[in-house]
């Protein structure tokens, strides 16, 4: 999907960001430790983000009462939305979204989950994706990747965390657009996507910059493919699927939202908290070294986002045959 709305922040002093914001949280404070609820298992990109914006928080002492990251990734995030959904006190209980926000209640109408009703906080980027493979599989480039595939008969294997999630709609759309045929084996987390990826358990995967990261550094994985909409200044000789002739182009959504009946006050709260992590030069850095694009919404702004990839989403999914 495209990003619609790409926002620099202009960088200001901490001892001014400091100031505006305890000048904004006077009205309201947590009482007790927010329940950072995280919707993916521990060491993929949500994951990394939430506890990368915890530990913001604490090193400039932003919060009266801790964040505690807790991981509910079960069920292709419906553990995470039913949390927030039936939470007893929404003013201390946050969400790390990633677009499983989206699918997972298309997909699983049984939650009764509108996300409609959540509580916009704070857009905090957009993560595109990359296929990736192993350095000993000798591909060097898309078009050799998909000879590969094509021979494997239907038995080639790529990891991914889970039918209907994010990086399973990108390889839906390579098998419907490039006549492949993939083996999808299913994983709770991108983290562990990426290191069975390193160690040659699956033969590609399409996984965030973030995820994979350290494999990428140490020279055991590949890419071979951007799906964002321009190359990433981190991969400035990676080709885009656009430059294969395809208008496709899919990101991760990096958001923290509130749950239901979350009070007004709370919610400026914590908007105003994200706003300030956002506009540190910790975050700004994060998303420069992460490959995350910067998009900074408003409230209303994320409404209107979220009924858009609702929209997006309910299409792809049907084209999966969900």
């Amino acid at each position: 999907m495209k990003s619609t709305k790409r926002l620099l922040i202009g960088l200001i002093g901490a001892t001014a960001l400091s100031g505006m914001f305890a000048s904004a949280s006077l009205a309201w404070e947590p009482t007790k430790p927010v329940d950072f609820v995280i919707m993916a298992g521990a060491g993929g990109g949500a994951d990394q983000i939430a506890r990368f914006l915890q530990s913001v928080a604490e090193k400039k002492d932003l919060t009266s009462r801790p964040l505690v990251p807790n991981n509910k990734g079960g069920g292709s995030g419906a553990e995470a939305l039913i949390a927030l959904n039936t939470a007893s006190d929404p003013d201390h209980t946050i969400l790390v979204t990633l677009n499983s926000f989206f699918t997972t209640p298309l997909r699983q109408t049984a939650l009764g989950v509108d996300i409609q009703t959540f509580t916009p906080v704070a857009m905090m980027g957009v993560d595109p994706f990359v296929l990736w493979v192993h350095k000993d599989s000798g591909i060097t480039s898309f078009e050799q990747w998909l000879e590969t595939v094509k021979a494997a008969n239907g038995e080639y294997v790529m990891g991914g965390t889970g039918k209907g999630q994010e990086d399973s709609l990108v390889i839906t759309f390579i098998e419907q657009n490039f006549g492949v045929k993939i083996k999808y084996i299913p994983y709770k987390g991108g983290g562990a996507v990426a290191k069975d990826l390193a160690g040659q358990q699956i033969m590609a995967t399409v996984n965030n910059p973030s995820e994979t990261k350290g494999f990428y550094a140490s020279g055991d994985v590949v890419p071979l493919l951007q799906f964002s909409d321009e190359r990433m200044v981190n991969f400035p000789d990676i080709p885009t699927m656009k430059e294969k002739g395809k208008d496709f182009s899919y990101y991760n959504q990096r958001a923290v939202v509130g749950a239901p009946g979350m009070s007004a006050d709370a919610a400026t709260y914590y908007q105003d908290l994200f706003k300030t992590i956002y506009n540190t030069t910790e975050w700004q850095d994060y998303m420069g070294s992460e490959s995350l694009s910067p998009l900074w919404l408003d409230p209303n702004e994320q409404k209107a986002y979220w009924a858009t990839q609702v929209a997006n989403h309910k299409e792809l999914l049907a084209k999966m045959g969900e």
